[in-house]
């Protein structure tokens, strides 16, 4: 009678729980709309708000709903991620001269990227949690450098404005110590400007000189913006490459595979000789291989393979829990993939948060990946471990 009593009051609860969200989407996000960018009407702007020309994303609504459904109704079977992970903080060197490459994964989607005397920074978060006001979920890792130890950053690219990704609250911190040159796309510009940091808003196509012979190209990628909800799609979202010599630089950004042609977008700008991939928050029920604005392993070889198999890091797991899968799936599950598609993995393989490591000149690309032998290993059951 107590247990009944007791499963009564909890689904009362949730209700409640769901009954104020709808009021929340339904009666607050009016209010909660920005106008970031203004400009003229393009293929993927329509005056007032940006898309991908390969088809949307589902509403953001949606996804919270769907997401907390998930979470409410799977709590009890998710699988358990560590409240807290060792890391190993580093002190990277103040300069890495000529074509030699050095890169840090600091967390999450922000990563170091030493080389032509340059320090290159990818979506930098240094906050406890990623969310308005506080709020959100909490990173279980600290950043694999403390803030004070990085050495003096040249350049900042943003991807796009979601919190996980656009921290005001870092980027004022590197702005006020190291001036910095940060670029980012579209919109997002205006949302850094509220933190008192200028950045140059740029369109996919476009270009800023950094020195001769150096520069950065905001790319196309698949995914979408918000930082209030209503305000979605305002600004936009992108990848970036860096041309250097020796061999260009790809920051795929926080993406969804879309129509998959992008990678090759990129690469037509020069060889790719070191990138940075997302491979996780890709499942929100057990199984899913993908999410329509976050690739999974299985999507991330293929944007490896676009790439022409570069040197690559997996990017966006381990920091915050942001989906259903277990903490190492995502990077686990690359190098099984990889193996079952007869490519070495040591190519494209996850780093110990904070140590740094060589990225190789630009020699002979491994053999692509297989399709056939992945499919095969699915088929297998390979994968079936994994969580």
């Amino acid at each position: 009678m107590r247990i009944a009593t007791m499963a009564k009051l909890i689904g009362g609860i949730l209700l409640w729980i769901v009954v104020a969200l709808c009021l929340f989407l339904t009666l607050v996000p009016p209010f909660l709309d920005r106008i970031y960018y203004r400009g003229q009407e393009t293929a993927h702007f329509d005056g007032e708000r940006f898309a991908n020309p390969d088809g949307e994303t589902a509403p953001a609504p949606a996804l919270a709903f769907v997401f907390l459904a998930h979470r409410i109704g799977s709590a009890m079977q998710q699988p358990v991620w560590p409240t807290s992970v060792a890391v190993a903080q580093s002190r990277p060197p103040a300069r890495v001269a000529g074509q030699a490459m050095q890169v840090t994964w600091i967390g999450h989607a922000s990563v170091l990227i030493q080389t032509q005397g340059l320090n290159i920074l990818t979506d930098p978060v240094w906050s406890d949690t990623a969310g308005p006001l506080g709020m959100g979920p909490r990173r279980v890792a600290a950043p694999g450098v403390a803030i004070a130890d990085l050495p003096k950053i040249d350049l900042i690219v943003v991807s796009h404005n979601h919190y996980d990704h656009l921290d005001l609250a870092t980027l004022k911190a590197l702005w006020q110590r190291d001036r910095p040159v940060i670029v980012t796309g579209l919109g997002n510009d205006s949302v850094i400007g509220q933190a008192g940091v200028p950045a140059r808003g740029l369109d996919w196509g476009q270009k800023l000189t950094l020195q001769p012979g150096i520069d950065v190209v905001v790319t196309r990628n698949h995914h979408w913006s918000s930082r209030w909800f209503a305000d979605r799609n305002r600004a936009l979202w992108s990848s970036f490459v860096v041309t250097l010599p020796g061999g260009n630089l790809f920051f795929a950004g926080d993406t969804g595979w879309g129509d998959g042609k992008w990678p090759a977008e990129a690469a037509a700008l020069g060889p790719v000789r070191f990138a940075a991939i997302p491979v996780g928050a890709f499942r929100f029920k057990p199984g899913q291989m993908a999410a329509d604005a976050h690739i999974g392993p299985r999507d991330a070889i293929r944007v490896w393979d676009g790439l022409g198999r570069p040197w690559a890091l997996p990017i966006h797991w381990g920091t915050f829990r942001l989906s259903w899968e277990a903490y190492r799936t995502p990077p686990d599950m690359l190098a099984a993939m990889l193996r079952c598609g007869g490519t070495d993995p040591a190519r494209f393989v996850d780093h110990p948060l904070g140590q740094r490591f060589d990225v190789p000149a630009i020699g002979t690309p491994p053999a692509p990946p297989s399709d056939d032998g992945i499919a095969r290993c699915r088929a297998e059951g390979r994968f079936d471990g994994f969580r």
